[in-house]
């Protein structure tokens, strides 16, 4: 029998998708202090593993029908500039909240690596 979504229970993505939550009930429901290195850095770090463990579950199941399929590295590259470009440079000028940050960029940077590394490998 054949082993259903194995990249959604690969450690690393498990623990991004935990912290993020943890974040996020932090943020808005425990309102708890936390140190300002991992309230400013800590979704960005987690968003892009998240991200690119759903488009590689997506496209092995809908377009490669193959467990063996990987994300191609220049996919990687152009996830990581369009998810940059967008909420560090678009999106400021559109929204109050929203705040460019070039460490963001970094962040995103490493779990793009962080994902290639330990997550893009065949199923």
């Amino acid at each position: 029998m054949r082993k259903s979504w194995p990249e959604f229970r690969h450690p690393l993505f498990i623990v991004c998708v935990l912290l993020y939550a943890a974040y996020q009930l932090n943020r808005y429901v425990l309102h708890r202090p936390m140190p300002e290195l991992l309230t400013s850095y800590l979704g960005d770090l987690a968003a892009m593993p998240v991200m690119l463990s759903l488009a590689l579950a997506a496209q092995r199941r809908l377009v490669a029908k193959s467990r063996a399929f990987v994300l191609p590295d220049l996919w990687l590259l152009a996830a990581w500039a369009y998810v940059s470009v967008f909420f560090e440079a678009i999106l400021p000028y559109f929204s109050a909240t929203a705040v460019g940050d070039p460490f963001d960029v970094v962040a995103y940077a490493v779990g793009t690596l962080a994902f290639r590394h330990w997550l893009n490998r065949p199923g």
